[in-house]
């Protein structure tokens, strides 16, 4: 079975999640407020990516500290999955958020674990609609590589700042994520299971490296 591809979801800091997420209404976030987490996370990450003798699986660990407090995995997860989460049995969604998690977490802490110097620059940022905040960074690479566009959607709910979008270079990360979810089910004919599988072979192909 073919694993479902392992996507940069912000360039070595991110995750995902829809510009037209379908979420209960938050309270408006102030963009500096907005500007303020971002360019916290992106130190918070670079300061556990530096650490001297940072073994992989204690990466992970990082990595799923992070990603559970500044993303709202639950509901982007839910959202990726589409119109597949109605079709699931209760069973297969508490499996499949697992699942979701578990990717996300192996996935990127790989990529993490590979940095390599990279930096995040917040440039601006720009309300949009009534709960959230668009905020423009920009990964910057010491290579010389021109930087990479990121743009970070961020609600304030329950009085904590959530990510639910990341967009790099134009591209939504789940809205890609989400395409790659439903042609798995629709390739194997509309059998839910043969996404959870996909999801597994995955994550255990991030654990090897």
């Amino acid at each position: 079975m073919k694993t479902i591809a392992r996507r940069t979801l912000c360039a070595g800091l991110g995750a995902a999640c829809c510009l037209m997420l379908a979420v209960s209404p938050g309270r408006a976030t102030e963009p500096a407020a907005a500007e303020a987490f971002i360019a916290d996370l992106g130190q918070e990450t670079v300061e556990v990516l530096s650490r001297p003798g940072l073994t992989y699986r204690q990466a992970v660990d990082e990595v799923r500290v992070i990603f559970n407090r500044s993303f709202d995995i639950p509901t982007i997860g839910r959202f990726v999955l589409g119109r597949h989460w109605r079709n699931a049995t209760p069973a297969q969604q508490q499996e499949y958020l697992r699942l979701f998690e578990d990717m996300i977490v192996e996935t990127y802490a790989r990529r993490f674990y590979d940095y390599s110097g990279e930096t995040l620059r917040v440039q601006g940022s720009r309300p949009e609609g009534d709960n959230d905040v668009l905020v423009q960074s920009q990964i910057v690479r010491p290579s010389g590589a021109p930087p990479v566009a990121v743009v970070w959607r961020v609600r304030e709910r329950d009085g904590e700042h959530r990510i639910i979008d990341v967009v790099i270079e134009g591209v939504s990360m789940d809205v890609t994520q989400r395409d790659e979810f439903s042609a798995v089910i629709q390739r194997n004919g509309g059998n839910f299971d043969a996404l959870l599988s996909s999801m597994t072979e995955t994550i255990e192909q991030a654990r090897r490296g």
